[in-house]
């Protein structure tokens, strides 16, 4: 179950700058090798455990990823070493990388750390569990994103810039990735806004398949805490 996942991870490791058209939208540079940012675990927001809370004064921004459950401990992996990265995870889910963009974007040009902008309570709604043998292959997967009725991301994870077995050996080599760690692989293009009393829908589809485990179906609130986002 989701809320096992949510117990049992300790950190939550972001591959950003994945997809090339997503770097074009936002205007971003291409990167030269992975570089990742974390989530707090405090952030998973398993099925069913309510909506996702946009905080005061935050442009709330979805990014759909194919997530990585870790199984078991990973240092220093070979990132030639296929086989190795497809056996270190023990399942997949699907999530959305919650952004408040203009606290990123303040961040980015004050050289500032991006976790306020990530790091929200609700900010990493996630799918039930998708047992390995339902993905063959994480690199053919197909990913879509609705806002309402409108397909917002709509793509396949053979675009990303960088394969599983370079982000996790990218990742090992500064933090060792320990069982229940999730690693999210990345987010294509149609990265945009959404406001309170819209419902986020996304799934995946694999062989021309959909994975009903995969689904997500989250609408968006207005957050009542006591954060109000203000010039840093």
């Amino acid at each position: 179950m989701a809320a096992t996942i949510k117990s049992k991870c300790r950190k939550v490791v972001c591959i950003g700058r994945n997809f090339a058209d997503h770097i074009a939208e936002l205007s971003n540079s291409r990167p030269k090798q992975p570089f990742f940012f974390l989530k707090p675990p405090s952030s998973i927001l398993p099925p069913g455990c309510g909506p996702v809370l946009r905080p005061n004064g935050t442009v709330l921004h979805y990014e759909l990823e194919l997530g990585l459950v870790i199984g078991k401990e990973v240092r220093d992996l070979d990132p030639g070493d296929h086989q190795a990265a497809i056996d270190s995870i023990d399942c997949y889910i699907l999530g959305i990388d919650m952004t408040g963009r203009n606290i990123q974007d303040e961040a980015k040009k004050k050289g500032l750390p991006w976790s306020i902008a990530k790091g929200f309570d609700t900010f990493l709604p996630i799918s039930e569990p998708i047992a390995k043998h339902r993905i063959p292959d994480p690199h053919d997967v197909f990913l879509r994103l609705w806002v309402d009725q409108e397909l917002r991301q709509s793509d396949s994870t053979n675009l990303m810039l960088f394969q599983i077995s370079r982000q996790l050996a990218d990742i090992s080599r500064v933090m060792t990735l320990e069982p229940g760690d999730i690693v999210l692989t990345g987010t294509p293009k149609g990265v945009g806004e959404v406001k309170p009393g819209q419902v986020m829908k996304c799934e995946i589809e694999v062989n021309g398949q959909l994975i009903e485990e995969a689904r997500i179906e989250v609408e968006v609130q207005d957050s009542e805490g006591k954060f109000v986002f203000q010039e840093t």
